[in-house]
């Protein structure tokens, strides 16, 4: 291992990233790579504070490089979130392994549970799982057992899920695959020895309380934020303007929304038309076969604009949120070994494809919603996205 990726959110940076990070150096890895979400996150919710800030702490943590995951990907279901993420590492052509953090800690036993996915004799499993009506997710872990047999467990821990999808999306690639034990309590637990949840400092976060497991960095960023008005955010600010982007859509935008193509458009087109509020719709539309976390990215996808299409194309190009001098000597090495067009600075954009042009425009329009849940809206200035540099150490 020479130069490790890794697919993150940061939201925020915690002491147990910042010992990943240092574990991949202890392993050998001469750079790190972050690919990380930008405004918006895989739960359906806005990040805790602006991308930009969340960069400079992973730098100051460890990173070398911090790319963005655009947003119909940082957006997506675990497995539309880990093939952006591998798009986007793999197309640098400088990093040779990606790297996360794992329950089981066992990449043997990551690979044999994606090669079960991807096996012919899957889809036939699966649909015999379904038909018993329970979530896709414990649909899938036992057609996953009637294959390989225990392995299969790791499908009910959210990192290793993720772990699977990395692997799943690095099938034929030469990037290589390396877990690393998640260091701390569980993926929505409190805090143990030192480590904390991301979920469980986001709460602390909200609520105005001290968070000691932030890195120092994180934390002094934090604060400035804070200060400046820009942070702690929340879809909780932003619950009128979803809800009046929700009810004035009809049921064929919802349609163009639900990407898992059972109908579920029409129990949430129901639900807005019936609840008074966000949690009130997501009640409405929830069932036992359809995760909760489900429905809050279909929530913001429709409020943000995100279509299924959008992800099912290729990430067009690579965008940079930030890094330091070894970060600069690898984008100086992309220049001949990308194979996407490298986006330094927001005027980069200009000599983007079309394609590329309209996506790095949704992000705008994202950032632009993202700052109305500012805390001191004088902040909120539409263009941020034309205006912020990447970060420099």
């Amino acid at each position: 291992m020479q130069i490790a990726g890794v697919i993150c959110e940061y939201n925020p940076f915690h002491t147990g990233h910042a010992w990943q990070l240092a574990e991949m150096r202890r392993r050998g890895a001469e750079a790190v790579v972050c690919c990380m979400g930008g405004s918006f996150t895989q739960r359906g919710d806005c990040a805790v504070v602006r991308k930009h800030a969340r960069a400079e702490a992973a730098l100051r943590g460890g990173a070398d490089l911090v790319l963005e995951l655009p947003l119909p990907w940082a957006t997506a279901s675990a497995e539309g979130f880990a093939r952006g993420g591998a798009e986007v590492l793999r197309a640098t052509g400088v990093v040779d392994t990606l790297a996360f953090g794992s329950e089981c800690a066992d990449t043997a036993r990551i690979l044999r549970v994606a090669e079960a996915l991807a096996s012919d004799v899957f889809a036939e499993a699966l649909q015999s799982e379904l038909v018993k009506g329970d979530s896709f997710a414990a649909s899938r872990q036992r057609a996953v057992s009637s294959l390989i047999g225990a392995d299969a467990e790791i499908l009910s821990a959210p990192n290793d899920i993720l772990g699977v999808e990395y692997a799943k999306a690095l099938r034929g690639t030469a990037l290589t695959l390396l877990a690393l034990p998640r260091m701390g309590t569980a993926h929505d637990g409190g805090a143990s020895g030192g480590y904390a949840s991301a979920s469980h400092i986001r709460a602390q976060l909200l609520r105005g309380d001290d968070a000691p497991c932030l890195t120092p960095e994180m934390r002094a960023l934090y604060e400035a934020e804070r200060t400046a008005g820009r942070a702690p955010v929340s879809m909780a600010a932003l619950e009128r303007a979803v809800l009046a982007r929700l009810r004035s859509m009809d049921e064929a935008e919802f349609a163009a929304c639900d990407e898992g193509g059972e109908g579920l458009y029409h129990r949430f087109y129901e639900a807005v038309h019936s609840a008074a509020t966000l949690d009130g719709v997501l009640d409405a539309a929830k069932t036992k076969r359809y995760a909760y976390v489900r429905l809050r990215r279909m929530a913001l996808s429709a409020f943000l604009g995100v279509t299924p299409d959008m992800r099912r194309e290729s990430v067009p190009y690579i965008r940079v949120l930030g890094m330091n001098s070894r970060g600069k000597a690898l984008l100086h090495e992309m220049r001949t070994a990308a194979a996407l067009p490298v986006a330094v600075k927001p005027a980069d954009a200009c000599a983007l494809s079309p394609a590329a042009r309209r996506l790095m425009e949704l992000e705008a329009r994202a950032t632009d919603l993202y700052a109305l849940a500012y805390p001191d809206l004088s902040q909120s200035a539409c263009g941020a996205e034309w205006r912020t540099n990447p970060v420099i150490l």
